[in-house]
């Protein structure tokens, strides 16, 4: 007897899921607030840049879930994806990744302009034909996975003003520079589960205290970083001082990593830090525009 196919509603779901939406919602918060900075803002470029760049990003998501198909049962966060699961068959999954990619160039083309569709499809020939396959054989894969990650609030600034400049680009340093602590907490406290797919993170191949020593230089850059909207006039000093205080004691937090013998309990205490400090510096961002 043939297996009964799965409810509509489940399929749905599945396919949702492939998008990752937590990190498709954090995407379109931060590109909606590159537009909104941006010089000359416009209603409908922001919402298509909005629109495409968070459909670039949720293609990119369920394009890495079909690359990891095979790795992800192995590790305990994951092992309930779609496909891994086995609830969706890949080449459904690979469909649907490659309609989300080619509505999300349609929308940025048509909605804003050729340079933020250029942006989102190297961000996701980036994420995942290089990022992906990377980590499986270096440490420094996270790097290169960072810079479409750091994509988002960039093209918000470029849907609006169809250019590079110092301000968009600010934006972009920002989140660059904050991903960088922020998975490195992640490797710690996942360092098992990573290591026996076969993920060469930084705490597998040099070590927790590399790892910790990593994220303290990038928090310590993140401090100059955080601030450079205010010196390029993108924001003002409300928004710089409570930028300088968010990330100081950010710091600070990554710098008491050293002392800890547990390294597992203070990265995940940094991974939720990093989760507070992000839509708290976008907030002051926010604020500052608005006053």
């Amino acid at each position: 007897m043939a297996a009964k196919p799965p409810p509509s509603g489940r399929v749905v779901r599945d396919l949702v899921e492939l998008t990752k939406p937590g990190v498709t919602r954090m995407c379109a918060l931060t590109t909606a607030g590159g537009a909104w900075l941006a010089p000359g803002f416009e209603w409908l470029p922001a919402l298509a840049g909005v629109l495409g760049a968070s459909l670039a990003v949720a293609s990119a998501s369920a394009f890495n879930m079909w690359w990891e198909r095979a790795s992800d049962p192995l590790m305990a966060r994951t092992r309930d994806r779609p496909l891994a699961a086995k609830r969706l068959a890949p080449g459904a999954a690979f469909a649907f990744a490659m309609g989300l990619a080619a509505v999300s160039m349609v929308v940025l083309a048509l909605g804003t302009n050729l340079l933020t569709a250029g942006l989102a499809a190297l961000a996701i020939v980036l994420y995942v034909l290089v990022y992906t396959p990377l980590k499986y054989r270096t440490p420094l894969a996270l790097v290169i996975g960072a810079v479409p990650g750091a994509a988002p609030p960039l093209l918000g600034w470029t849907a609006v003003t169809g250019q590079l400049d110092p301000g968009g680009l600010a934006l972009f340093a920002i989140l660059l520079f904050w991903q960088m602590p922020h998975f490195l907490a992640i490797t710690l406290f996942r360092k098992q589960d990573f290591a026996r797919v076969g993920i060469r993170c930084v705490p597998v191949v040099r070590g927790d205290r590399a790892a910790k020593l990593q994220a303290i230089a990038w928090a310590v850059g993140l401090v100059p970083v955080s601030i450079s909207p205010t010196y390029l006039g993108v924001a003002g000093p409300l928004y710089g001082g409570v930028a300088l205080v968010l990330s100081a004691v950010f710091l600070g937090w990554t710098i008491t990593g050293l002392g800890r013998d547990r390294e597992a309990r203070w990265a995940r205490s940094l991974f939720f830090a990093s989760l507070l400090y992000l839509p708290a510096l976008i907030a002051a961002l926010a604020v500052d525009a608005a006053l």
